[in-house]
């Protein structure tokens, strides 16, 4: 056959293949392909508008032995990384080795698990459903109502699981049993940094540390870190917070902070904690939810943080602490409020600021500023100190009474009396009074921040009631043509006053009903904020940091 002949032959042959109809099945194949590819994008981007963050500082200052010490500390921080995974999902390593798509492979390392921390722990791989609200503290199968009927020492204490025999039965399993390798590896790297730090303080601390995590005993080492008050380096480890508890918001999740302080800032903060008698007596509430007197040996100092690990590393960053949570402690010694300056910094310039260019009025960007910010956070966390610990009525402490409400209250209740401490100081002439506007603007701004991803976790729902509550009150408005918000001076002090005084009578009363009624009227999102929300959506601001972290980033 000539070549044209054939060439010819060849193309309409090739032609008739490819006109050839599809099939259902070739059809649905190209459809799952493109939803794949789809589904791989859109994990991509949200990826992406995570802002990495170096996470380092400078450790030329400290001894020898304290760079040591970090590194003992760096190690057991990874150790209560993996621990916390044990706690939120079945099986790391066969999750991780699930997924081909290096996009969503690294998503779920952000979250430390398949569901979207800042999307209402929405779901993002195929075929996992929803998050269990007991996370893997209980069987996914118990009841509240089972849970309850239980006759189980130690049922509701911080550091235990609930599990179920072989017969079936809920049994109570202590972390130090159920986690006990690691926390032996990491007690012992405790216990060698202590015996190369400088401070004294520091040491015993690590050394009764190490002790509770074998033990589950975790008073006595509390107690320590509140006496330690000279260290150039901190950590903060071992079971904390309970925000990953939904079912009741009891079980504490394994987390770790490897701190260096930044002496310049903290000698700016350090004269505080001394007024804190002072501001309880001032509360603007009854007498009667004001009567306990917070401890003032507590300090607030500046740090530069090097490591965050475990819950403290999940979705969105912690930018300050306030420890310790026992409330026996509080109560005798008051508690420490560290803020986590480079962190924070990172936040304020990446996120921040954009929101705020977006929606506050122009005329008061300016209030907009780092000092006010760093205030906001600081006095959030010293607020925790201020109110009640204990219901009137002598039944327990408030968590037990609101239980899985407690830390949002918790949380509105250190929000708005940070901002009337800050008023209070700058009476008292202990702060620049003229600069208050600061703080309500970039509260306002913070705001914004704080739920532009939902109302599903306790900071995210106390901003949202602290948002519509002071909107009701006159304490800002918005512009109906721009779209920006405008705060009113004027309104916000006794909006303030008017917010302090009901949350902190839910919680003296112990009020579940009430409380619960309280953030079902306040505590969602408005069609008209979604649409102001959805606008800072499309400007492509970072959602969070991401940090890049551990020996190398330090020079180590």
């Amino acid at each position: 056959m000539p070549l044209r002949a054939l060439t010819l032959a060849l193309v309409f042959a090739l032609s008739a293949v490819a006109c050839q109809p599809k099939t259902a099945s070739d059809t649905a194949a190209a459809a799952s392909t493109q939803a794949a590819a789809d589904a791989s994008s859109d994990i991509a981007a949200r990826v992406a508008a995570y802002e990495e963050f170096e996470l380092k500082a400078d450790i030329s200052h400290l001894a020898e032995g304290d760079r040591e010490a970090i590194g003992y500390l760096l190690q057991a921080g990874q150790i209560m990384d993996d621990l916390f995974w044990k706690q939120v999902v079945e099986d790391k390593d066969a999750l991780l080795e699930g997924i081909s798509d290096p996009a969503t492979r690294r998503f779920v390392e952000i979250n430390y698990g398949p569901w979207d921390r800042l999307d209402g722990d929405a779901p993002f791989v195929e075929g996992v459903g929803p998050r269990s609200p007991g996370a893997g503290f209980y069987p996914a199968d118990m009841t509240k109502a089972e849970f309850e009927a239980a006759d189980l020492p130690g049922k509701d204490s911080q550091y235990t699981l609930v599990r179920r025999d072989d017969a079936g039965e809920l049994v109570v399993v202590p972390y130090h049993e159920a986690y006990a390798s690691g926390l032996g590896r990491a007690a012992d790297l405790l216990r060698q940094a202590a015996t190369v730090a400088t401070d004294a303080g520091l040491r015993n601390y690590l050394r009764l540390r190490a002790d509770a995590l074998l033990s589950g005993d975790y008073r006595a080492s509390d107690m320590a870190w509140m006496d330690m008050k000279t260290s150039p380096i901190d950590v903060v480890i071992g079971p904390i917070e309970s925000y990953q508890d939904a079912l009741y918001g009891t079980k504490a999740a394994f987390e770790a902070f490897v701190l260096v302080k930044d002496v310049e800032w903290s000698e700016r903060l350090a004269k505080f904690a001394q007024f804190l008698p002072a501001l309880q007596r001032e509360l603007p509430v009854a007498a009667r939810y004001k009567a306990e007197t917070p401890g003032s040996d507590a300090d607030l100092n500046a740090y530069d943080a090097i490591y965050y690990g475990g819950d403290a590393n999940a979705g969105a960053k912690t930018i300050a602490i306030n420890l310790p949570n026992d409330e026996q402690v509080q109560l005798a010694k008051g508690s420490r409020r560290l803020q986590l300056k480079n962190a924070m910094r990172a936040k304020f310039d990446a996120i921040l600021e954009p929101i705020a260019d977006e929606l506050i009025v122009p005329d008061q960007r300016e209030h907009i500023t780092f000092d006010a910010f760093f205030e906001n956070v600081m006095f959030h966390e010293v607020a925790h100190g201020l109110g009640i610990k204990n219901t009137l009525d002598g039944k327990g402490t408030v968590r037990e009474a609101l239980t899985d409400l407690a830390s949002g209250f918790e949380e509105g209740k250190a929000d708005i009396l940070g901002l009337y401490m800050i008023g209070q100081l700058g009476a008292m002439g202990e702060l620049d009074a003229a600069r208050l506007d600061d703080n309500y603007v970039t509260f306002l701004a913070g705001i914004f921040r704080s739920v532009r991803f939902g109302a599903t976790s306790a900071h995210g729902q106390a901003n949202m009631a602290a948002f519509n509550f002071l909107q009701e009150q006159g304490a800002f408005s918005r512009d109906p043509d721009s779209g920006h918000y405008r705060v009113d001076f004027a309104a916000m002090k006794p909006a303030v006053d008017a917010l302090s005084a009901k949350i902190l009578t839910l919680q003296g009363d112990g009020d579940y009903a009430g409380a619960r009624a309280f953030l079902d009227q306040y505590g969602k999102i408005g069609p008209q904020l979604q649409s102001d929300l959805d606008r800072i959506a499309r400007k492509n601001i970072p959602v969070d940091i991401v940090f890049k972290q551990g020996r190398e980033v330090l020079g180590m």
